[in-house]
């Protein structure tokens, strides 16, 4: 490679410039979670009743819908990230794509899901 010196030989071979992006993403879905759990329980606490139609009626309202919505994109969000980094630090050869795609589809499906069944109850009364 050269004569040159230790930094010389690994200049251009640092970071991938990616890390400090995905660390901010993972603190930024841990306090939105935090935020929106703390929400979900206080609002939980407040129902009169965990009857079918009580909670059928508290999830039709839009105050209580989209930030429903929003805590399951925040947790999937996160999950998602965590699991990336786990896979990346502890898998190895092709096994690691396989597994990183299958993490994606399963979160994804979750999150599909749960958003469905968050919009035909709230907008089942509309």
């Amino acid at each position: 490679m050269g004569q040159g010196t230790e930094l010389g030989r690994v200049r251009g071979l640092g970071s991938a410039k990616e890390g400090a992006h995905h660390w901010w993403r993972q603190r930024i879905t841990a306090g939105s979670n935090l935020l929106l759990l703390v929400w979900f329980l206080i609002s939980l606490t407040r129902l009169t009743g965990f009857d079918y139609d009580s909670v059928h009626a508290w999830i039709g309202s839009a105050w209580v819908a989209v930030p429903l919505i929003l805590l399951v994109i925040s947790v999937c969000w996160h999950a998602r990230l965590g699991l990336q980094v786990l896979i990346e630090d502890y898998q190895e050869n092709e096994s690691r794509v396989v597994a990183l795609v299958l993490i994606e589809f399963f979160l994804a499906v979750i999150a599909v899901t749960a958003i469905f069944s968050i919009l035909r109850a709230a907008l089942a009364g509309a």
